[in-house]
């Protein structure tokens, strides 16, 4: 195992928004998916007295195992694990939601003077939680409707030069086609008559939730990293991922809902509907997860706060673990 980027702000300091030695602080596990992530959470949570929050949007849902690499109860090895399974699939959570749910959570942990161990790859979800952002804008169901309908009357172009005229900032930023971001930022000033671009400003410049350490996984080669996506999802439809989507399907999830839409359910489900074969649907799953992966990168970059492990072939995580628990004792 190699370990590179480790970088630490505020001088000294090793901790993100403070000295390290507040009563609560948090442990954060992070990176692309098929990292390991979830073994080194339950191997950090049994060396630290902690418990884990998992910070991945699919994995709320329940009946989603297979597919979003749940956690089974004897990985979990006694650890206890919250925000799984606490959705229908008919829901559709917001960051929001996620976020205020994981802050109890996490307050609820502190009070039993145990650890939070914030495990997964859902990065806008974990920034959300340790910024402390404000989500008080949250909009109303009824005008998001209203916007949406806009939206497909006037066109991406339209809309977005009519979102410019209230919030340029944002606007510049979307690209026409982008129609869920441009209706949400139009929601937000109509709802509320700040600029999204605004709220978001004033909410970043406020004070960090926790002080938090920050690990993130990957490989040192990106193709090893795409060779364990690969062996990932054989494994996935060998357990029964394709008899998992059919069971939901027929329990009366709408294939078209946000949850169905989740990389390995939304391919599955068309091979289901005869779009293609059962092998086509497998490679389909393979190159959407390499994308995501990707995506994930992108999103993990911009975080100079990162302490980064970097597997070189196989997760080392016994080591990774030692060095870790280091770190958070200041050794």
């Amino acid at each position: 195992m190699k370990t590179v980027g480790v970088k630490r702000s505020y001088g000294k300091q090793r901790w993100n928004g403070g000295d390290g030695l507040a009563e609560k602080r948090v442990l954060v596990v992070t990176g692309p998916t098929a990292t390991g992530k979830t073994a080194l959470g339950v191997e950090l949570a049994l060396a630290l007295g902690g418990e884990v929050i998992s910070a991945d949007s699919m994995q709320i849902y329940r009946g989603f195992d297979i597919g979003t690499a749940k956690a089974m109860p004897e990985e979990m090895r006694g650890v206890p694990h919250h925000l799984l399974d606490v959705a229908d699939p008919s829901e559709d959570w917001s960051v929001a939601r996620w976020v205020d749910a994981a802050a109890e959570c996490a307050e609820a942990l502190f009070e039993r003077g145990k650890t939070p161990v914030i495990v997964g790859g859902t990065g806008l979800y974990i920034d959300s939680l340790l910024s402390g952002r404000d989500f008080s804008a949250v909009g109303e169901p009824a005008l998001r409707e209203e916007l949406g309908a806009e939206y497909d009357r006037m066109g991406g172009e339209a809309f977005r030069e009519a979102l410019r005229r209230v919030d340029p900032e944002r606007a510049e930023k979307l690209h026409p086609a982008d129609k869920k971001r441009l209706v949400r930022a139009m929601e937000v000033y109509r709802a509320t008559g700040e600029p999204l671009s605004v709220h978001d400003a004033r909410t970043r410049a406020r004070p960090k939730r926790w002080p938090s350490l920050r690990i993130a996984l990957s490989y040192a080669e990106r193709s090893a990293l795409y060779a364990r996506i690969d062996a990932r999802v054989d494994e996935m439809f060998r357990a029964g991922l394709v008899e998992e989507v059919r069971g939901l399907l027929r329990s009366g999830v709408d294939p078209g809902g946000t949850a169905m839409q989740a990389i390995g359910y939304k391919e599955v489900a068309a091979h289901l509907l005869g779009e293609y074969s059962e092998s086509e649907a497998a490679g389909a799953v393979c190159r959407a997860s390499r994308r995501y992966a990707k995506r994930q990168f992108t999103w993990l970059r911009r975080d100079t706060h990162l302490h980064w492990f970097l597997w070189d072939a196989a997760p080392d995580v016994p080591g990774a673990a030692e060095a870790i628990c280091a770190l958070w004792r200041g050794a």
